[in-house]
């Protein structure tokens, strides 16, 4: 019984039953190969992934200004007088802090609020072990706020910590010229 209904309706539609088997069987050929396409790109079949970046934070290349680079100049110096290393500077880092200053600039006051973001973001982007920041605002120079930083305890502390080896830094100025500082210090 099922074959002549079978049969009828292929003649209904004018195909032979050769030419509905090729048909079925592409049917399934199809179906397996956007199966196994699909899955093997996941990236859970394999573990290894080449190339890939967070978008959490944007790398761009930063332009220092001179006062930037003043400052880590500075600390650079005063680490070597204390024979400790030298920071190596890191655009991650800096844009990071950059991000940190126009907070800063938005609530209008200097703070470490949302530290732990940053840090997470630095130990998973910038393979950070470890993560320590100065802030500050309102200093004009940046010998001053340098000194303002070695007059501070916990900011010297920082500043000397043996364990740091890349550091960025960010300054920017709000509507009434104030300047905001941001330094971010990691060990990797």
């Amino acid at each position: 019984m099922k074959s002549t209904i079978f049969k009828s309706i292929l003649l209904k539609l004018g195909i032979s039953k050769a030419t509905f088997i090729k048909l079925y069987i592409l049917k399934i050929i199809i179906f397996v190969l956007i199966s196994f396409l699909t899955a093997s790109c996941s990236k859970e079949d394999d573990g290894i992934y080449f190339n890939e970046t967070d978008t959490n934070v944007p790398i761009n290349k930063v332009s220092y200004s001179k006062m930037e680079s003043d400052i880590l100049n500075l600390v650079n110096a005063h680490r070597k007088s204390k024979n400790l290393s030298e920071l190596i500077r890191l655009d991650i880092i800096s844009s990071v802090a950059q991000g940190h200053t126009e907070y800063m600039i938005t609530e209008g006051e200097a703070s470490h609020d949302n530290f732990a973001q940053r840090s997470q973001n630095l130990i998973e982007n910038a393979q950070a072990e470890k993560v320590g920041e100065n802030v500050a605002y309102g200093f004009s120079s940046a010998q001053g706020v340098f000194n303002g930083w070695l007059k501070s305890t916990e900011h010297k502390k920082i500043i000397e910590n043996s364990s740091y080896t890349h550091s960025g830094i960010s300054i920017d100025n709000d509507s009434q010229r104030r300047n905001y500082f941001t330094h971010i210090f990691i060990s990797k």
